[in-house]
């Protein structure tokens, strides 16, 4: 029986329950097998963001908040990389490891408006199939005249999913303020993530 992988690329700076609920989502309304979260690389041409943490932190803190997830794994593949990393290029990377697995990329609806600027786009969704988180508000009629052929394929094939659970109202930048400021970050990430955070003296 075909496996079908998930694949959620992100900063994950810092990873959130806003993040794992829309993983969760990912997973029961496609029917994942797996979802692997992909922490994205420290910038190739400047070092990480002004009070950002680095890659191997971010990669670190999305392995503990998925620690008691048995669908969930958490990959390296965009950190060890050098140089621009690119969704095609990842995309490929996993077809070689999963050659008969279903694979489902997770974006934001944002993403999605922004698709057909992405690298070998019109290749890449014939590689991988796409499922989108939007917010309230969001919907396919504001898709610019570039994606209208695609998008209407797509959903008409199956191979481009709207997830009907909500993006939740949380921020990596709300996170990252309160870190900073030493306050409570208890209900916005895992415990784990709280712990590390406090004791790596993250955004600080």
């Amino acid at each position: 029986m075909m496996k079908n992988i998930g694949l959620f690329g992100g900063t994950f700076d810092p990873i959130h329950n806003g993040h794992l609920h829309i993983a969760r989502a990912f997973a029961d309304e496609i029917g994942l097998d797996s979802v692997i979260f992909l922490p994205a690389g420290d910038p190739y041409h400047k070092e990480a963001s002004a009070g950002g943490a680095d890659a191997r932190a971010r990669l670190h803190m999305a392995e503990l908040a998925v620690a008691d997830e048995p669908c969930f794994a958490v990959s390296d593949c965009d950190v060890v990389r050098e140089g621009a990393t690119y969704t095609f290029d990842t995309v490929q990377i996993f077809r070689q490891h999963f050659p008969a697995a279903q694979l489902w990329w997770l974006m934001g609806m944002d993403s999605l408006m922004q698709l057909h600027k992405w690298k070998k786009w019109q290749t890449l969704v014939r590689h991988t199939h796409i499922a989108v988180a939007a917010r309230e508000g969001e919907n396919l009629a504001q898709a610019p005249r570039e994606l209208h052929g695609w998008l209407g394929e797509a959903l008409q094939q199956g191979s481009l999913k709207l997830l009907n659970a909500p993006m939740c109202n949380v921020s990596s930048t709300e996170i990252r303020r309160r870190a900073r400021l030493g306050e409570s970050l208890a209900g916005l990430v895992d415990r784990r993530v709280e712990r590390y955070i406090e004791q790596n003296h993250l955004y600080r």
